[in-house]
C-alpha cells in the first residue's frame, strides 16, 4: 500500500477570490415542516441558522473554463485506488475498484461550480465531508489541512480543520491496509467547550444514476423530504412503495427528493447501490453514523438541467448516497461538552446475484445483511475503531497542505491547543483584526475583511475600546441574535454610513429583516452606487432589490455597470426580471432567450426564478394581446427550467 502526492489536471471554472461581504441573507432556508410519530425523536430544526455569518461568499466563477491544477493525495493497494483533493475541501475525488475494473464513485470530468453551498460555490462528484452546520459546508471549495501520519502497518492521510460555527476541531483519517478491499475513513469531532453544541456531519457520495440500479439499506420506513421553493417538508413513509412506486430505484422519481432511511438503533449501518448485474457500491460504518440518505434530481426537465449544469462531458446524471450523525439533514444532534464523537466508514464493493438484490424488499435486505456480515462484520468495524484511536487518531502528522488560520486564532484566544495531535499553524491575514482585538482590545481596520459570531468574540467586542469597527462588528453580533434594536444602536454609533458600503449593507439587511422595505431598498441602492465595479456586491444589491420589487432602483444600478459586468448571466437575468415587471416583456424575453436560453452558472439551487419569469413573460404577452392563458400550460425551455418540484 502506498500514499503519494501528484498533480491532478482538470478543466473547469476557477473560483475567484472570496467576497468581503458578510453573508447576512438566509442562504439555506431553515423553514422545515415535519409530520412524524411522537416516538420518532428527530431534532427537527435544531441547530439551524437564519443567516450565513460568519462567512463571506465564494460567488466569483461565472468565467470561461480553463485548465486547473490541484494537489492530489493518492492512496493505493492491490485492490483499490483512492484520490483525495485537499485543496477542494478534502474531497475524495475518485475510488477505483482495480480488482473488478470499475469506478465505485462518480468522478466528474469537469470542475463546474454552481450555487449550492453555504458560501455559494459547490461542485458535484466523489465524496464530500460536511461538518458543523446544515448544508454543503463552508470549506467545500477551500483548502483543508492535510497531513501524513506514519504507522508501522500503513501510511494514513489526515484531513482536518476547525469548524467555526461550533468551535470544534474535526479530522478524518483515511487508510488502506494491504489486503483490504475497503477504504477506511475514521472520523473524529471534539467539542472542547463546557457547553452543549448542535452538531452535524454528513458524508455525501456521488454515484452514477443508472436505469435498473437499486438502493438497499436496512430500513423498513423512511423520512421523505419534499423540496418546495427552498423550504422542506418531511413525512414518514413505508419502504419500498410509500411513494406510490418503488422508491428504492432512483430513476423512478420524477422530482427532486430526499429519503432519510429510518435505520433501527440495533441494526448495523450501511447503504448500497446495486446495478442490474448485481455489482454494488457499499458504504458501511460503525454505529455512531446512524443516518443514511438517498438524494435524486428526478426525471423532470429541471432535474435533468441540474445534472447538465453540474456534470462534465461523458456524464449523464447522478444520485447521492449519504451517511450522517443524525437520521435526517433537517436537524443537528446535541453534542455534550468536552466530548469526542468518533466513527469509522468503509467504502468498497459488494457483488451479489442480481436476483438477490432486485427481488422483494425484505429479501434483498436480508441477503445484503448476510453478505456484509460475512465480508466485513459490524464488530470488526467497531474493533478497528477502538484499536485505531491511539495508533492513528491521536498521533500527530506531518503537514502537506495548510488550511485556514481560524483554528490557530482560536488556540490563541484559549491559550491552549484545541487538539494535541492537530497542528493549526499560525493566524493569517484574515485573522489579523481579531488578533489585534485579543492582544490590544482594539479594532483599527477601516474596512472589514472577516467576521466572528461566537459568544466569546461577542464578549470581547463588548469590552473593546469603542471604534467604528467594534461598533460595526457588535451590530453584526446583534444581527445574528436577531436583536434589531441593539443592532441599529451599534450601527448608528459606527458612524455616518453615507460613504460606507459595509454600514449601508448592514443597515439594509437590518431594515429588511424588520419589514422596513423602503428603507432597506434605499440603503442597499446607496451602497451599490458607491462602487459599481464590485461585482459580488452588485449581485447582492440587485438580489435584494429584486426581492423587494424595487425595479426602478435596479435600473439605476444596471445603468452604471461596465459592459463586462452587465453581460454576466445572473445580472442579465435580473435585468430581464426588472424589464418584465415594468411593462417590457418582449425585451425581457430577448435577454432570457439569447443563445437558445440564458445559462446562469450561479443561480441558486431551489430557485424557480428563471422558469417563473419566463411564465410571467408569456402570460403578460398574452394579456397585452387580449388573450388569457393558463400559466401551467406554458412550456419552459430546457435552459430556463430549474424546477425541482411540481
Amino acid at each position: 500500500m502506498t500514499l503519494k502526492f501528484e498533480t491532478l489536471r482538470l478543466r473547469g471554472r476557477r473560483v475567484g477570490a472570496s467576497s468581503w461581504v458578510p453573508a447576512l441573507r438566509e442562504l439555506i432556508k431553515s423553514e422545515i415542516s415535519a409530520k412524524l410519530d411522537e416516538d420518532d425523536g428527530l431534532f427537527i430544526g435544531y441547530g439551524m441558522f437564519q443567516d450565513g455569518l460568519p462567512y463571506t461568499l465564494q460567488d466569483s466563477y461565472d468565467t470561461p473554463e480553463e485548465e486547473l491544477r490541484f494537489k492530489a493525495a493518492v492512496l493505493e493497494n492491490k485492490y483499490l485506488k483512492a484520490v483525495f483533493l485537499p485543496e477542494l475541501g478534502g474531497r475524495l475525488w475518485s475510488l477505483r475498484d482495480k480488482e473488478n475494473d470499475r469506478d465505485l464513485l462518480l468522478e466528474n470530468t469537469r470542475l463546474l461550480p454552481c450555487n449550492l453551498g453555504i458560501r455559494n460555490a459547490w461542485f458535484a462528484g466523489g465524496v464530500e465531508f460536511n461538518c458543523g452546520r446544515r448544508g454543503h459546508d463552508e470549506q467545500t471549495m477551500s483548502p483543508r489541512f492535510c497531513a501524513v501520519v506514519e504507522t508501522p502497518e500503513f501510511p494514513v492521510l489526515r484531513i482536518y480543520e476547525y469548524q467555526r460555527d461550533r468551535g470544534t476541531p474535526f479530522q478524518y483519517d483515511s487508510f488502506l491496509p494491504e489486503d483490504s478491499r475497503f477504504l477506511f475513513i475514521r472520523g473524529r469531532i471534539y467539542n472542547p467547550d463546557t457547553t452543549l453544541q448542535p452538531m452535524y456531519w454528513w458524508s455525501n457520495m456521488a454515484l452514477p444514476e443508472v436505469p435498473g440500479s437499486r438502493v438497499v439499506v436496512p430500513a423498513m420506513d423512511t423520512f421523505a423530504n419534499w423540496y418546495s421553493g427552498g423550504s422542506h417538508a418531511l413525512a414518514k413513509l413505508p419502504l419500498p412503495d410509500g411513494e406510490g412506486f418503488d422508491g428504492t430505484y432512483p430513476v423512478n422519481f420524477q422530482y427532486v427528493k430526499d429519503h432519510f432511511y429510518n435505520i433501527p438503533e440495533d441494526v448495523r449501518r450501511y447503504e448500497c447501490l446495486f446495478y442490474k448485474d448485481g455489482y454494488g457500491f457499499c458504504h458501511v460504518s460503525t454505529k455512531r453514523l446512524r443516518g443514511r440518505k438517498l438524494f435524486v434530481w428526478g426525471q423532470c426537465q429541471g432535474g435533468r438541467h441540474w445534472n447538465r449544469k453540474l456534470l462534465g462531458p461523458g456524464l449523464d446524471s447522478y444520485i447521492e448516497l449519504q451517511g450522517g450523525l443524525a437520521r435526517s439533514q433537517q436537524e443537528c444532534l446535541p453534542m455534550p461538552p468536552k466530548t469526542a464523537w468518533e466513527w469509522l466508514e468503509g467504502y468498497g464493493s459488494l457483488v451479489m446475484k442480481p436476483e438477490q438484490v432486485h427481488g422483494k424488499w425484505r429479501d434483498a435486505v436480508s441477503a445484503v445483511n448476510a453478505a456484509l456480515d460475512e465480508k466485513i462484520p459490524a464488530e470488526q468495524l467497531e474493533t478497528m475503531l477502538r484499536e485505531t484511536r491511539n495508533s492513528i487518531a491521536l498521533k500527530p502528522g506531518k503537514i502537506v497542505v495548510r488550511g485556514s488560520g481560524w483554528g490557530a486564532l482560536e488556540e490563541l484566544r484559549r491559550g491552549e491547543k484545541l487538539a494535541p495531535q492537530l497542528d493549526f499553524g499560525t493566524p493569517g491575514e484574515d485573522q489579523a483584526p481579531w488578533v489585534e482585538l485579543l492582544e490590544k482590545g482594539t479594532m483599527s481596520e477601516v474596512s472589514p475583511r472577516s467576521y466572528q459570531t461566537g459568544d466569546a468574540w461577542f464578549d470581547l467586542l463588548k469590552k473593546a475600546a469603542p471604534s467604528p469597527m467594534t461598533h460595526y462588528h457588535l451590530a453584526l453580533g446583534h444581527f445574528r441574535r436577531q436583536d434589531w434594536e441593539r443592532a441599529e444602536k451599534e450601527l448608528a454609533a459606527a458612524g455616518d454610513p453615507a460613504k460606507s458600503r459595509h454600514l449601508l449593507h448592514a443597515w439594509a439587511n437590518v431594515f429588511n429583516r424588520q419589514g422596513k422595505n423602503k428603507e432597506a431598498a434605499e440603503a442597499i441602492l446607496r451602497a451599490a452606487l458607491l462602487d459599481t465595479s464590485d461585482v459580488s456586491f452588485v449581485k447582492e444589491a440587485l438580489k435584494m432589490l429584486l426581492g423587494l420589487e424595487e425595479y426602478e432602483k435596479m435600473f439605476t444600478i444596471l445603468g452604471r455597470l461596465s459592459s463586462e459586468c452587465a453581460a454576466l448571466p445572473l445580472i442579465q437575468m435580473m435585468k430581464a426580471a426588472a424589464l418584465a415587471h415594468t411593462g417590457r416583456p418582449d425585451e425581457a424575453e430577448a435577454i432570457l432567450m439569447q443563445d437558445g436560453g440564458l445559462d446562469i452558472p450561479d443561480i441558486r439551487e431551489g430557485e424557480n426564478s428563471t422558469s417563473q419569469l419566463y411564465i410571467f413573460i408569456k402570460t403578460e404577452q398574452a394579456r397585452r394581446a387580449g388573450k388569457e392563458i393558463d400559466p401551467k400550460s406554458v412550456e419552459v425551455p430546457f435552459l430556463l427550467d430549474l424546477r425541482m418540484s411540481e
